[in-house]
């Protein structure tokens, strides 16, 4: 059987988290993996925590779950860290890919004795400065592919930059700063 990559995120409504799971699917798809994108829904606020999912694989993914023993999660806020177990069943030769300025070895106390790859990006800090607004799913999802490795960087690149041209068709501003933001997060990500 071929290895299927399990992803579980972990953000708060009106962050992006359910998009980026969305994208990162379609981006794996395009570069002929099956994939699965899939959002948990609980009560449904601005605000609230809430968990998104990826399986990508080479062969066709059978299972239709939620995800109970990632490889690999993504805490798009911080705040997440007190408020869930976002390490329950997280495989210890995967990672955990958070969103914070601050160095991974710093948050580990913060993991409930999660031993495995610990990596942070400062996402908000990066789409403050490309976009001029807290958007951190673009920053997150470049993390995620450095981390993760599962796409080849070229053509996820690529890929995302025919996405934003098309879901941003009216406003090329916004394009331009979704794939800086991308790019440099591909780069500032610690941990590695």
């Amino acid at each position: 059987m071929a290895k299927m990559t399990e992803i579980r995120w972990h953000g708060r409504g009106g962050q992006g988290a359910k998009t980026a799971a969305l994208l990162l699917a379609d981006s794996a798809f395009n570069t002929g993996k099956y994939v699965q994108g899939f959002p948990e829904y609980g009560p449904e606020r601005m605000g609230a925590p809430i968990t998104a999912y990826n399986r990508i694989s080479d062969e066709r993914c059978t299972v239709h779950s939620n995800i109970y023993y990632p490889d690999y999660v993504v805490v798009v806020d911080v705040t997440l860290l007190s408020a869930v177990d976002v390490t329950k069943g997280l495989k210890p030769e995967g990672a955990i890919i958070i969103n914070s300025g601050k160095d991974p070895e710093e948050l580990r106390p913060l993991l409930r004795g999660y031993t495995g790859r610990v990596c942070t990006i400062d996402a908000g800090k990066i789409s403050t400065e490309e976009l001029g607004r807290n958007f951190p799913n673009t920053p997150m999802l470049g993390a995620v592919v450095k981390v993760s490795g599962l796409i080849d960087e070229e053509e996820f690149i690529e890929d995302m930059k025919g996405s934003f041209k098309h879901k941003f068709s009216t406003k090329p501003q916004v394009i331009e700063g979704n794939m800086k933001a991308l790019i440099r997060s591909m780069k500032e990500v610690k941990g590695l």
